[in-house]
């Protein structure tokens, strides 16, 4: 999943001289010899996640020796960019990774399988249903999420501590937040905090914490300049005052945690999407923990449960059966779990999270309590969003650059990015 939304995931430049651009031989649904049919699987991530999907392929092509699967993957960046041609020719693979921008896009151009045509051999009914609408267009189920993540405040564990400012608790507010960032500034010497000015997710959770949205039902935006202008000067205040990271090192954020304050040792906390955070484990010496996202001040959750990716089959497979065993395979059975582990965030079937869980060592083990610890007190996601948000990210950043380095007033910004955001969502 992508950490800091705004940049997604890219694995490192010695990952991407491994990955395989999404090769493969022949259209959808072409047929080997012998009459197996043959089903092109793509994906984007790095060579750990690379290997165990290859064996949990290896069991499916095992378990229905009819099906032969062609694979690849690549980094993020490059995935998309291949996709994205090879759906604009009709010539998309028959099962491929999604991101939760990418749904409404393909969606909308007919690149996806109505996947309940399906629904005799794929099986959701283990997947919950807030958490499964996200890969729902206009009614239709397009993509099933495999894995899911939620954002949290990772914090350096020893410097937090040591400062004497009470650790993060479930159900402190955004001033609750900010009382702590300020008070860890003045006791540590360093910002208590990233400042989350920047990031299109906080302001999400902010909003949400609040009643609002980012984008209504329709897809056009579910806030105003009012609520902008807030939340910009609140945090700029923060930056101002040094509880938060100042403007030069904020605008140095990429997306990896190695550009972070936190991951710099230049600041105390940052805030982050749980899977991601483990990147800090190498960075952050004395080590991390994981808390919640701060509440609205009635205690409203902001943060939620997002799909860290998903699933669709091509329009134009010409196996859709044989597709969707494999989508089916690789969400709901236990050994392809056990194989795959988090390496997609935590398993969306309920009932093999609750065996995986205990199961899980290390990091992916810290992620599996985070997320137990946050079981029935988050509500719903948000439905995927419009596909004008992803240009939107940047934007949103960009005018809040303009802030932090004071060329703009965050009312002026706010007023510039709805401008800007109300044009992009009409096109």
């Amino acid at each position: 999943m992508p950490g800091h939304r705004t940049k997604g995931f890219c694995a490192s430049a010695a990952a991407l001289a491994l990955c395989a651009l999404l090769a493969g031989c022949g259209g959808p649904g072409e047929s080997a010899g012998g009459g197996k049919a043959v089903l092109r699987y793509t994906w984007w991530g790095n060579p750990d996640r690379a290997e165990r999907t290859e064996q949990a392929v290896a069991l499916f092509e095992k378990r229905h020796p009819d099906i032969r699967v062609q694979t690849s993957f690549a980094g993020y960046d490059a995935y998309k960019q291949k996709l994205a041609t090879q759906a604009a020719g009709g010539d998309a693979p028959d099962v491929m990774q999604l991101d939760y921008r990418q749904i409404d896009q393909y969606a909308s151009g007919d690149v996806l399988l109505d996947l309940a045509r399906q629904k005799d051999v794929l099986h959701t009914s283990q997947i919950d249903t807030g958490l499964l609408a996200t890969g729902r267009v206009d009614g239709t189920q397009y993509a099933v999420p495999q894995g899911r993540g939620t954002e949290t405040v990772v914090y350096d564990v020893t410097t937090w501590k040591a400062s004497g400012v009470p650790l993060p608790r479930a159900g402190w507010t955004w001033d609750d937040w900010a009382d702590a960032v300020r008070t860890l500034a003045k006791t540590t010497g360093k910002p208590g905090a990233t400042d989350p000015g920047q990031s299109e997710d906080a302001f999400e959770v902010w909003l949400r914490g609040q009643g609002k949205a980012l984008y209504t039902k329709d897809g056009r935006l579910g806030f105003t300049a009012d609520d902008l202008t807030r939340w910009w000067t609140f945090t700029d205040e923060l930056r101002r005052q040094g509880a938060v990271s100042p403007a030069e090192q904020t605008t140095q954020l990429d997306g990896s945690v190695e550009n972070t304050p936190l991951g710099r040792g230049k600041a105390v906390s940052d805030t982050n999407w749980d899977a991601p955070a483990s990147g800090f484990l190498a960075l952050v010496p004395d080590g991390i923990a994981l808390a919640p996202m701060p509440s609205g001040e009635d205690g409203t959750p902001g943060q939620y449960f997002k799909p860290s990716m998903f699933l669709g089959v091509s329009a134009n497979t010409g196996h859709p059966k044989e597709a969707a065993q494999l989508v089916d395979f690789l969400v709901n059975d236990r050994e392809a779990a056990k194989i795959l582990g988090a390496t997609r965030g935590i398993p969306v079937n309920e009932t093999i999270r609750q065996e995986l869980g205990p199961q899980l060592k290390d990091f992916d083990r810290t992620i599996s309590d985070y997320q137990a610890s946050l079981e029935g007190t988050l509500k719903d996601p948000p439905q995927a969003p419009p596909s004008g948000d992803n240009a939107l990210q940047t934007t949103f950043q960009r005018d809040y650059d303009q802030v932090s380095y004071e060329r703009m007033s965050p009312r002026e910004a706010a007023e510039n990015y709805l401008t800007e955001a109300k044009a992009e969502l009409r096109s």
